[in-house]
């Protein structure tokens, strides 16, 4: 099969591989139509990464079931399915209870097997396998896990109905966190460096927008929350900016509110100075969020999913760039310069 193999300075060469065989009764294969770039996929560009070198990277697919394991009865060949790419080892104490976002072998497992987007096929469990409706494209469908990582942040917040909340980040991860907190009834200002990005966000809901490059951003949460900071703070910029947006966020929140980090750090970060006795004399939580999975007794992707198909959730306005996967490269470049080419969520039609 077609794929897009990482290279020891960080890009891809596309070249010919060995199609994966379903290794257990239960697993399925599928053909890839579309995958996505996000900003985890961008932390690791032009990067020298031993361990991942000659390995097909990705998270964010949609495609076609192709072939069932004979244990599977909820998917068949030829529907059309949203690919879930979290897997565990599915014998530690978090597997067990749902909670694989947590399980301590999450990326090894998930990297030998689902988690690879780049190419033509893929291998997976069946109950990792979500079947579409109809009127849910591929693509559309490709941005259900980056909506899937705020459905966990929403939760892990206790957001309420009336709740002032500021988002920082006007990525796809922001755009999706903006939507799902405006579902939950919330007041949402929207802050980012890129104008177009913050449009966009006006486009999707958002009830105000700041430029932090060019205004006073805290002087703009502070109007919008009527002097007295943000319930809920959501970090959706993460990687390099997170030395800035994190004390940003941490500055945002009211005396007793919370912070959402849902943006990722990049491996080296460990030192990130914030103002700790005005979070500890405001009680300000830090709530760390990490991927999605289950809340409770319900995927968080199927809500996600849910909602979509509801016309809750706009996928469309994100997609801003589509390149076919012999073209990846350049659509990483496009994805990385966004101040550039406006780019928002970038599809690869594999």
């Amino acid at each position: 099969m077609k794929a897009a193999i990482k290279t020891a300075t960080g890009e891809f060469d596309v070249t010919e591989v060995e199609t994966p065989k379903i290794p257990q009764p239960d697993w399925v294969l599928a053909r890839i139509r579309v995958a996505g770039i996000c900003g985890t996929d961008l932390r690791h560009w032009k990067k020298a990464e031993p361990e991942f070198e000659h390995h097909i990277m990705g998270h964010e697919m949609a495609g076609e079931i192709v072939e069932v394991g004979p244990e599977v009865t909820n998917i068949k060949p030829g529907d059309r399915v949203v690919i879930e790419t979290l897997l565990g080892d599915g014998t530690c104490d978090w597997c067990r209870v749902q909670q694989y976002n947590l399980c301590p072998n999450l990326y090894p497992v998930r990297m030998k097997t689902i988690s690879r987007a780049f190419a033509r096929y893929v291998i997976g469990p069946a109950e990792k396998f979500h079947i579409l409706p109809d009127h849910v494209s591929f693509e559309e469908a490709t941005l259900l896990d980056t909506f899937s990582v705020g459905m966990h942040a929403i939760q892990l917040s206790g957001i309420k109905l009336n709740d002032k909340v500021a988002v920082i980040g006007a990525g796809p991860i922001g755009l999706g966190q903006l939507q799902l907190a405006k579902i939950s009834g919330a007041d949402v200002i929207v802050t980012d460096v890129v104008d177009s990005a913050l449009e966009l966000a006006m486009e999707l809901g958002a009830d105000a927008v700041v430029n932090t490059k060019k205004e006073d951003g805290y002087q703009k949460v502070m109007d919008f929350s009527r002097g007295r900071g943000v319930d809920i703070a959501f970090e959706c910029a993460g990687g390099s900016s997170m030395p800035i947006t994190l004390p940003q966020a941490t500055s945002f929140a009211r005396i007793g509110g919370k912070v959402v980090i849902v943006g990722g750090f990049e491996a080296d970060q460990k030192g990130i100075e914030l103002d700790w006795a005005t979070i500890q004399l405001g009680e300000i939580q830090l709530i760390p969020s990490a991927s999605y999975s289950f809340w409770g007794i319900d995927s968080e992707m199927q809500m996600c999913l849910d909602l979509l198909a509801k016309g809750k959730l706009n996928a469309q306005k994100l997609i801003t760039h589509r390149f076919p996967l012999d073209d990846i490269n350049k659509a990483f470049e496009t994805a990385q310069d966004k101040e550039k080419t406006q780019a928002v969520f970038v599809a690869l039609l594999v």
